[in-house]
């Protein structure tokens, strides 16, 4: 199965400057957790390309947003 680049008009992940050097790191373990989560779903729930595609992005941005998040209070200029 191949892939498409999950990133593509999707929220970036940006890291307080403290976490800033585990951002590609991060980014790549959300891809391939969202990656997998999404062809499992797929292929169980016999997605459409369009329904696929709308929770990929969903997934994308609701774990970006909770890791934004969590991260937030240990940075230096939130405390």
């Amino acid at each position: 199965m191949s892939h498409r680049d999950i990133t593509h008009g999707l929220n970036d992940l940006d890291l307080s400057p403290e976490f800033e050097d585990l951002e590609g790191l991060v980014e790549a373990d959300l891809r391939a957790i969202v990656n997998m989560l999404t062809d499992r779903a797929r292929d169980r729930l016999m997605l459409t390309r369009r329904e696929a595609a709308l929770l990929r992005s969903s997934l994308w941005n609701s774990l970006v947003g909770s890791i934004e998040e969590g991260l937030e209070p240990l940075s230096a200029e939130w405390r």
